[in-house]
């Protein structure tokens, strides 16, 4: 390719081996994560509360009241992700890792309370409320932090 450049010094035209692909993110792909990260985390505070009321959970001491803590944080942070906030940059980060803190420690502290008691309570089994929670909190974790690695990328650098 670079004799064709030396031959021909007059074409306007990039070749193949200087092509220059534009190497940010497409600009729906940020919100996409960020809607699908919600939504996980929406999912993640709907399985509490129906666990907390369903499950009678509200009988339990402590992981009662966590559950139902669970489901108001994941509504704020899930509403809050799908609310467009262009004019506050800061806002979407802060609740996306807001999503990620709340998505990875319900998912870490349910395997703690498989296999030891967690303030006086011992979970067994997979459920089914389970499993869905499982699979909003890694769909959650994912999808939110690939959206703030996205948004960094999209950022001019220097």
């Amino acid at each position: 390719m670079s004799e064709l450049r030396e031959r021909t010094t007059q074409s306007m035209r990039p070749l193949p081996d200087e092509a220059v692909l534009n190497q940010r993110p497409s600009g729906r792909a940020p919100a996409i994560l960020r809607t699908l990260g919600a939504i996980a985390v929406l999912v993640v505070g709907a399985v509490h509360l129906q666990q907390y009321f369903g499950d009678h959970f509200d009988v339990v001491p402590i992981i009662g009241p966590l559950f139902l803590l669970n489901f108001v944080g994941a509504t704020v942070i899930g509403l809050g992700l799908l609310v467009p906030v262009a004019r506050l940059r800061l806002v979407n980060p802060l609740l996306a890792l807001g999503g990620i803190g709340l998505a990875a420690t319900s998912f870490v502290l349910l395997f703690v309370s498989e296999h030891q008691p967690l303030f006086g309570f011992q979970d067994y089994g997979y459920r089914a409320g389970i499993v869905i929670a499982l699979v909003a909190e890694a769909v959650a974790v994912v999808a939110l932090s690939a959206y703030l690695a996205t948004r960094g990328r999209s950022r001019p650098s220097g």
